[in-house]
Formats: C-alpha cells, sequence, structure tokens
C-alpha cells in the first residue's frame, strides 16, 4: 500500500494560518484594532496643534503661537486625554463587545453584546485602583510628590487617568477576554434571572446580567485582592510580560522578525498585516504614548505605513510606478495603470494578486526583503535621532512623505520615507526587471 500523499508544507502552513486568523479571539481584536483609528487620528490631529513649536521651532513662529493657538494648548491637550488617553477603554472595550457578539451568532446562546461591553468596564475598573495591603486592611494608595499624584487609588497627570490610557490595553484584554468566558459560561449553565415573555427585553436583559456580573466582580475582586497581599495588584502583574514583550518588539530584530511575519502571511494569500498588527496594536499604541511623554521608541504609532511598506505591502509603491513607466510586457504594464493610483495611498492588493505575489516563487524574494530593507533605513534614521520619534498615528492611506512627516512631526520623517520608498525599489528592481522580460518572452512566443 502506498501512504498516503501530504499536502505541500505552503499549503500545511496557509491552513495552519488561516484557521487562526478565523479563531473567535482574533476576529475580536481585529474588530478592536479597527475601532481605535478614528479615535487615534482625531487625537494626533489635536496633538500636532500642541506642539507646532517643536515642528516650526524658528522665533517669530514661536512668539506667534505662544500668543495666539498656543493659549488654547491645554485645550487641546484635554482632546488628546479623551482619544489617546482613554483608548484601552476603547480598544478593550470594543474586544468586549464583539466578542461577546461572535458567541452569540456562532453559538446562539443569549449573550447580549451591550452587557459583555459593561461588565469588561466593571471589571476593568477594579484594576485600575491602586490598592495596598496596609495596617491590617486595603487601602487606596496616596502619593503627592513632584512626579506623582495619586489620589484614592487613581494615578492622573496632564494625560488623563494612568491607567485607562495605552498602557492598560493589555490587561484590557485579558480582563475583556476573562470576562466574556464568564459571562458566556454562566449563561450556558442558566445561571441567570428569567423574566417573564411580557417584561420589555431591556429590563429582561439587565437582570439576565445580574448573576453573571456578581460573578466577574467576586472573580477579579478575588485575584486582585491575592496579588494586593502580596505586595503587588493584577495590573502590575500583567504588565510585565507586556513590558518585556514591548521591549523585544522595539528592538530591530524584533521589528524585522514581525516585519518578516507580515509579508510572510501574505505569501500565502493571507492577510499577514491585519494578523500581526492585531498583536502589536496595544504596544505601538503604548510607545506612542509614551514617546508623546519624552520617552524614545522607534516601534511606535503605525511605522509600517509611515516608512516600510509604502506602496502597501512588499514596499511596492516604486514597482507600481515602474509597471507603468518601465515595463515592456503588456501584462504587467496594463497592472501598472491599474495600481498607480491605490498605490499611492498604500493600497496594493491588486498588485498581490494581480502579478501575483501570492505563491509566485519568483518574487517571494523582493516581496520579503524589500520592506525589511526600507524597515532597517527607517530604524537606523530614527533610533539614532536623526529622525524624530514617531508621536503621531498618521490614517494608514496617507501617501509617501506625507505619512512620515505627520507620524513624526517633522520634514525629516517625510524626507526618511521617501528615502526607505527608494531603497524598496532598489530591491524590487532586478527581480520585476527579470519578470517582465519573462512575461514578455511568453507573450511574444504566444503571438508568433
Amino acid at each position: 500500500m502506498t501512504e498516503p500523499s501530504k499536502k505541500p508544507l505552503k499549503d500545511r502552513i496557509a491552513a495552519i494560518a488561516g484557521k487562526f486568523a478565523a479563531t473567535r479571539f482574533v476576529r475580536a481584536i481585529m474588530d478592536a484594532g479597527y475601532s481605535v483609528i478614528s479615535f487615534s487620528i482625531v487625537g494626533a490631529f489635536f496633538l500636532i496643534l500642541t506642539v507646532l513649536p517643536q515642528i516650526i521651532n524658528t522665533p517669530g513662529f514661536i512668539s506667534f503661537y505662544t500668543n495666539t493657538i498656543g493659549r488654547f494648548s491645554n485645550l487641546f491637550q484635554s482632546v488628546y486625554n479623551a482619544t489617546m488617553g482613554i483608548i484601552a477603554l476603547v480598544f478593550s472595550g470594543t474586544f468586549a463587545y464583539s466578542y461577546t457578539k461572535i458567541y452569540h451568532d456562532e453559538e446562539k446562546i443569549n449573550l447580549v453584546p451591550m452587557n459583555g461591553l459593561m461588565m469588561f468596564l466593571m471589571g476593568f475598573f477594579i484594576t485600575v485602583a491602586e490598592l495596598v495591603w496596609k495596617n491590617g486592611r486595603m487601602e487606596f494608595v496616596q502619593v503627592f510628590s513632584k512626579t506623582q499624584m495619586v489620589a484614592g487609588g487613581y494615578e492622573a497627570n496632564t494625560s488623563g487617568i494612568y491607567r485607562i490610557g495605552a498602557v492598560g490595553i493589555f490587561i484590557g484584554l485579558v480582563v475583556a477576554w476573562l470576562t466574556v468566558q464568564i459571562y458566556r459560561y454562566t449563561i450556558k449553565h442558566n445561571w441567570q434571572i428569567k423574566m417573564p415573555a411580557s417584561v420589555p427585553s431591556g429590563v429582561s436583559n439587565s437582570f439576565s446580567a445580574l448573576i453573571p456580573a456578581f460573578c466577574v466582580a467576586i472573580i477579579i475582586v478575588a485575584i486582585n485582592a491575592g496579588f494586593v497581599l502580596a505586595g503587588t495588584d493584577l495590573f502590575k502583574i500583567l504588565f510585565i510580560p507586556f513590558s518585556f514583550i514591548s521591549d523585544i518588539a522595539d528592538t530591530w530584530w524584533g521589528f524585522l522578525i514581525i516585519v518578516f511575519l507580515i509579508h510572510f502571511l501574505w505569501w500565502f494569500g493571507i492577510h499577514g498585516a491585519t494578523i500581526i498588527s492585531s498583536f502589536y496594536t496595544p504596544i505601538v499604541l503604548a510607545n506612542m504614548s509614551a514617546n508623546v511623554k519624552g520617552a524614545h521608541h522607534f516601534f511606535a504609532g503605525d511605522p509600517t505605513n509611515a516608512f516600510i511598506s509604502i506602496g502597501g505591502s512588499g514596499a511596492m509603491l516604486g514597482v507600481a510606478i515602474w509597471l507603468v513607466i518601465g515595463a515592456h510586457s503588456a501584462q504587467l504594464k496594463e497592472l501598472g495603470k491599474v495600481e498607480i493610483v491605490p498605490a499611492i495611498f498604500n493600497i496594493n492588493e491588486p498588485l498581490i494578486f494581480g502579478l501575483p505575489i501570492v505563491y509566485n516563487i519568483d518574487l517571494m524574494i523582493p516581496f520579503v526583503c524589500a520592506p525589511l530593507a526600507s524597515g532597517i533605513v527607517a530604524y537606523l534614521g530614527i533610533s539614532s535621532h536623526l529622525v524624530p520619534k514617531i508621536i503621531v498615528q498618521q490614517p494608514w492611506p496617507t501617501p509617501v512623505g506625507l505619512g512620515g512627516f505627520i507620524a513624526t512631526a517633522s520634514w525629516q520623517g517625510g524626507v526618511l520615507a521617501i528615502v526607505c520608498a527608494i531603497v524598496a525599489f532598489l530591491v524590487w528592481y532586478p527581480f520585476i526587471k527579470h519578470y517582465d522580460n519573462v512575461l514578455l518572452k511568453k507573450e511574444q512566443t504566444a503571438t508568433n
């Protein structure tokens, strides 16, 4: 008997990645990532208004700014606090809502997404207050110094309440996941108060969530209390692995691994940017928030669309331009005409599936290596302080140069983005030129 043939390795990897991308957890995180885009853009706009003197640092402008727009800088800061300052609530809250809805739709159980969101907020705020075991009792932390202010357990600064900002996203996700699982378990086991059918649905839903809400509160309080008695709390414990992962992602090699994985998955036809970004979004948001306060992280905001994947995944803006002005094969010329405008706005699905990139061994090397090359240039430029750090998350379709300018609030960022795009094309050129010649010969053979 012959052994059953095994699927090719690429098909097995694609199947595994596809199943992973389809998991409920990943889908809910993707929804959460999309939810913060508008908030971060609004916050970024008002942040730019507060840092204009850093962008245009001529004495004349600084004097003008101080006497005009600068009078309202604290008001602009309040808008930033109302967006990026509560980003953990928005991100993790959307995750809780979406995760609950997915279970409701797919398991057909009586879970109310809004109840999942509200229970998450309750559970999350249990972890926000800083507690300490002192004099035989739980007490709120109180600190009043020049560098820190904690009143009634809540640490606050000019950016708002500390733990509900970007640094709270990771623990927010953990609490949201735990909340939804508790909610799901209690409803599946009928731990709920059921009202008569004549009772309005709003009233019925609120009572059905009563027992699950008690369970969420009791479990999170018990966990947090255990850590407080041990001299720490749940937030600090969960922040340890988050900080560790964040530190790795912020290194040159950690960042390049992320870039590699994004494009490696794309080669299998899987949207690598969506999957991988769903995991690093908490990191880049936290790092961007830290940069605003004086830190210097490279991996912050949206470095991929600002500097690395210019023209879309694979850093293919230069390729799209060359297809229009330099390609000789009819196939690539026509494809270039279709792609040139979308590529300006970092959209390149026509190239990924039209060249194609997917399963094309001839183009896999430049597709992976071009963004790695532009990533190295961007990392060196920002980590060496030649280019200011990223403090703004620009809209991902922002064209080349403008995206780098907005992200770093500097002209140097715009120049760096253009340099990165050129470097990426230099990697692409010999490969796309050869591919064009191959297609041209096939077309000539077909017409003869």
